[in-house]
């Protein structure tokens, strides 16, 4: 008779609970393309709104998840490393909707798949950190991918959406090396006060009157579910899970993305960004396998 170790059934049911809320969180981020072709309203409006009510939804968390955030954490956002990240985050918060606006959610979605490899790319630049020869091979292939899609875009009326798909993914990718530049940077506060920023820099260039009720309920869904419930879920996951299996169960991100507004709105992406998207998804994916395999290996010494 084979007695089962308590602490082993305790850790497998924490593995599958953070496979879950990863599950989870990347199917609310991967609803945005819906919720962008569900809104009727201009796009300063839509960035405006959509950030304000991500960050009211953000609050809530970071007042009472596990305790709150302390005063400590609220007040080093104000620091140089915190400031950075406010204003990586807000660039990049306008650049995701206008994106979404002037080019397919296909483009976008496979632009922002190259976000580790730009990552990588910052890392070395800035923290002379090393970067493995297969994140080097990805890195390269992936944005060849990216050459394909941007290159085909050039006089196709979509070139501006793919340059904000780029820069949202080059400034998301910032924010991820900050806090290894100053690992006291918190997480979450930098995102509420770039949501607040967003919503001052944007509203006065909107139009509070273009919005309906349905456009009200699409915002609000849109900055509660894909901005706030995403994060908190995937960052709870993440704690009970090794980082390069949440990142592979994330991967999901980019096929249902473009999917989910292909099925609901039959949005077709152009030719190029079919080969330009397989080849970044090759990259990604084969990269992401490699290092699940290894952190296996690892385990099981």
């Amino acid at each position: 008779m084979t007695i089962e170790n308590p602490t082993t059934r305790l850790a497998g049911s924490e593995h599958e609970k953070g496979v879950l809320l990863i599950v989870a969180a990347t199917l609310a981020w991967s609803a945005s393309g819906v919720y962008s072709r569900l809104l009727t309203t201009d796009v300063w409006t839509a960035i405006a709104w959509r950030s304000l009510f991500g960050g009211l939804f953000l609050l809530i968390p970071c007042l009472f998840l596990e305790g709150g955030i302390s005063r400590r954490q609220w007040r080093s956002v104000f620091h140089p490393s915190g400031l950075a990240m406010i204003a990586c985050q807000t660039f990049s918060q306008g650049c995701f909707i206008g994106a979404l606006y002037m080019t397919t959610v296909a483009n976008v979605t496979m632009i922002y798949a190259t976000t580790p490899f730009i990552a990588a790319l910052f890392g070395w630049l800035i923290l002379r950190e090393r970067v493995a020869r297969r994140t080097l091979i990805a890195g390269a292939v992936s944005l060849f991918g990216v050459g394909v899609i941007v290159a085909s875009s050039i006089g196709g009326g979509t070139g501006w959406g793919d340059l904000l798909a780029l820069g949202m993914t080059a400034s998301f990718a910032l924010v991820i090396i900050i806090p290894r530049i100053n690992p006291g940077v918190p997480s979450l506060p930098p995102t509420v006060v770039s949501a607040f920023l967003t919503l001052v820099i944007f509203a006065p260039f909107g139009s509070v009157g273009s919005l309906d009720l349905h456009n009200w309920i699409v915002l609000a869904a849109f900055g509660a579910t894909n901005f706030s419930l995403a994060l908190v879920l995937f960052l709870a996951g993440a704690k009970r899970m090794p980082p390069a299996e949440a990142a592979l169960i994330g991967t999901m991100e980019i096929v249902l993305t473009p999917f989910w507004v292909w099925l609901l709105f039959s949005e077709q992406p152009p030719v190029a960004t079919y080969f330009g998207g397989a080849v970044i998804l090759g990259a990604v994916f084969w990269h992401t396998a490699i290092d699940v395999s290894r952190s296996q290996r690892s385990r099981d010494r």
